[in-house]
């Protein structure tokens, strides 16, 4: 009831119901009590924005994702590595389309961890971390018979994220996604409002020479990115992937096994993952024994996942007739509904 209260103040009365008055006044007195510097002015001189895209050419198409503070750069970091491999080839087996992946996501997320921040602190240029030049190296680096020196991650992980994707009539599309980061957020509550209060400052650092350290009026690094393709100026397809750390290295994949391997919406959302992360390598039990024998091999460290791996919601346009197709991820809660 107390959350459904403030929903209609908002509705009744826009962002400024929220970001001044008695609903702020309570948030900061919550956060002050539990040690925050908050002050009813970071709230009340607040305001949206809106920003434009990063985009990236994948085999023809454009991949667009969310600017920093965003991880839609390592997003497309991935997709521009992989783009200088023929993953289409029906020769190439699961494993070399695994330890692929895996070798392009670590040098994405390294690259991450290393420059994301607000957009206003980074000193990494986007279109000079995407150059052909700067792609050409990372890709190169790339051994088909060996894995790479694994990085280390000491960040928290990101969780408990919701994706929807809605396509009208008029072929206008919505990419959104949203998430308090842990499952309750930080655990702080303003009752009265009832609000849950997020946790996403968690991904800043405490090195104070890291363009990501904490700081006032200052946007974290975070991971949640809704992303569209597009192909000759049109929108062919509006999706997501929840998951986490995984999302990044998940559109990735999902690009991939639509556009190189032209896979239909639910298949491509329902084929088998694998995901490169702080030192392991881990598999969906979907992955067979012998791949996951040559990945270690390779010197990779496999683990099975006890979990799946991520969530894709995806909506694809046909131009010609004019038809929506939906898909769902089977791994968890969600529908593809048309109506």
């Amino acid at each position: 009831p107390a959350l459904g209260a403030t929903l209609r103040a908002v509705a009744g009365r826009g962002a400024e119901a929220f970001y001044s008055g008695a609903i702020a006044e309570e948030m900061v007195a919550v956060l002050g009590e539990a040690g925050g510097l908050h002050a009813a002015e970071d709230f009340a001189e607040f305001s949206s924005f809106f920003t434009t895209p990063i985009s990236a050419c994948y085999r023809g198409h454009t991949l667009l994702e969310c600017p920093p503070n965003g991880q839609g750069l390592a997003a497309l970091i991935i997709a521009r590595i992989l783009e200088g491999f023929d993953l289409s080839d029906a020769s190439l087996s699961e494993a070399d389309r695994v330890h692929i992946l895996a070798e392009a996501s670590k040098a994405a997320y390294a690259e991450r961890d290393a420059i994301l921040a607000d957009p206003a602190h980074m000193t990494a240029d986007v279109d000079s971390v995407l150059s052909d030049a700067h792609i050409a190296t990372l890709r190169g680096r790339i051994r088909m018979d060996k894995a790479s020196a694994a990085g280390d991650w000491d960040l928290p992980n990101h969780r408990d994220t919701v994706y929807v994707s809605v396509v009208d009539g008029d072929g206008n599309a919505m990419s959104l996604i949203n998430s308090v980061f842990w499952a309750f957020g930080s655990g702080h509550y303003a009752p009265e409002s009832g609000v849950v209060l997020q946790n996403r400052g968690a991904s800043f650092r405490i090195d104070e020479d890291h363009p990501n350290a904490i700081g006032p009026r200052k946007r974290p690094m975070h991971t949640i990115i809704p992303a569209m393709l597009t192909k000759d100026d049109r929108l062919l397809m509006s999706f997501g992937v929840m998951g986490g750390q995984y999302q990044a290295a998940g559109h990735a994949h999902f690009v991939s096994e639509v556009v190189d391997r032209d896979k239909a919406l639910q298949a491509a959302s329902d084929a088998p993952r694998s995901f490169s992360f702080d030192g392991t390598l881990t598999l969906e039990n979907t992955i067979d024994e012998a791949t996951a024998d040559t990945l270690a091999a390779m010197g990779h460290e496999v683990v099975r996942s006890g979990d799946p791996i991520g969530g894709c919601q995806a909506i694809a346009l046909d131009h010609e007739t004019g038809a929506l197709f939906g898909a769902s991820d089977h791994r968890k809660d969600g529908i593809a509904l048309g109506f």
